[in-house]
């Protein structure tokens, strides 16, 4: 594991209190990982609690349950032994690049002769229509990885998202009704998987509902501070214009929607709220920061499904760039103010 400098000198700060959420996104989650791997050097920041759907679900459990067991040692190598445990299951996975996409450095799946018929035939055949064998490979890759005794008994409190496909809410799954069912069922995609039944309800992936849900960190944690570590693009430049770039930029944009949406209801309490009331006070006093990232922008949507070693330590380092850049410009302002502008969110309402 890498080592950057930190922006302040070790133990130079009293310790602040601090909350993550997890965006989803396949393995471009593992630009999450290089993000938090970063921040688990700071001692000076203490997570009380992470929100996580999808790849965010799952970095979050094995984060969770690796910092209590060993700390946060123990989480940074569970988040690397998590990771190289998805790179050996996709070894042989069929979904792989082209020699020309090898040759020239491209991280893109769009070549790939059986990832294009599978995007194809996903459009319509249903996964019910096909057979399946073996199962998912990640629910053995959850069970090696998360220790789900631990992870209900540790100090980090889990928020997983996932989508009731009957009702069409979110269900929030917390520490002691983790499994690896609840984290496939956050990250199932309806085009790729058949729906994962949990005490009789089937779910589908928790970006339908929230893309992290926001909300239980405020009201449930005493953290102030909230960490966003977003994965889909809001703003991508230009106009889609083929139709797999224009059906990619709709599941960006639904994606975001649900997150948009929750960030704008947090910025109106958060303006309404009386601090003179304890639950006035628990909203005003809300802090939002947010690690932003270019690398996603230049990553089609096909690369989500790319698990190379090398394409996971490459997200990883520039994770790890995007952290160390968020720390020295924002990290002074972490436990007294907002560095997210979310009531821009309001202008026009």
């Amino acid at each position: 594991m890498a080592k950057t400098p930190s922006a302040a000198p070790r133990g130079a700060r009293d310790p602040v209190l601090v909350d993550l959420a997890f965006q989803g996104g396949g393995s471009h989650g593992a630009f999450t990982w290089g993000v938090v791997d970063r921040l688990l050097e700071e001692p000076w920041l203490e997570i009380e609690g992470i929100s996580g759907t999808s790849a965010g679900a799952m970095n979050a459990a094995v984060l969770a349950s690796g910092h209590a067991k060993g700390g946060a040692a123990g989480a940074r190598q569970a988040l690397e032994d998590f990771w190289k445990r998805v790179s050996v299951a996709a070894k042989y996975s069929p979904f792989q690049r082209g020699p020309m996409d090898v040759l020239l450095s491209r991280w893109t799946l769009d070549n790939s002769p059986l990832y294009l018929m599978t995007d194809l035939i996903s459009r319509v055949v249903s996964p019910y229509d096909v057979p399946s064998f073996g199962g998912n490979p990640l629910e053995r890759v959850l069970a090696e990885s998360v220790d789900f005794a631990a992870l209900a008994a540790g100090p980090i409190k889990v928020f997983v998202t996932a989508t009731n496909v009957r009702t069409g809410r979110a269900r929030i799954f917390r520490n002691g009704d983790l499994t690896p069912q609840a984290l496939l069922a956050s990250a199932c995609l309806p085009q790729m998987f058949q729906a994962v039944e949990i005490d009789g309800d089937p779910y589908w992936d928790g970006g339908f509902a929230g893309n992290p849900i926001l909300v239980p960190l405020i009201t449930e944690l005493a953290s102030d501070d909230t960490i966003l570590i977003p994965i889909n693009p809001i703003n991508r430049p230009g106009t889609p214009r083929s139709a797999r770039d224009i059906l990619d930029r709709v599941n960006e944009i639904s994606f975001n929607a649900v997150a948009l949406k929750e960030l704008k209801m947090l910025a109106m309490m958060r303006r309404v709220a009386n601090p003179g009331t304890a639950e006035g006070a628990m909203w005003s006093r809300m802090r939002m920061h947010i690690v932003q990232n270019q690398i996603m922008v230049e990553l089609g949507a096909s690369s989500k499904l790319n698990a190379e070693w090398a394409f996971l330590t490459m997200l990883r380092d520039e994770g790890r760039k995007a952290a160390q850049a968020f720390l020295e410009k924002h990290g002074a302002e972490i436990g007294k103010r907002s560095t997210a502008d979310i009531d821009s969110l309001l202008e026009g309402v």
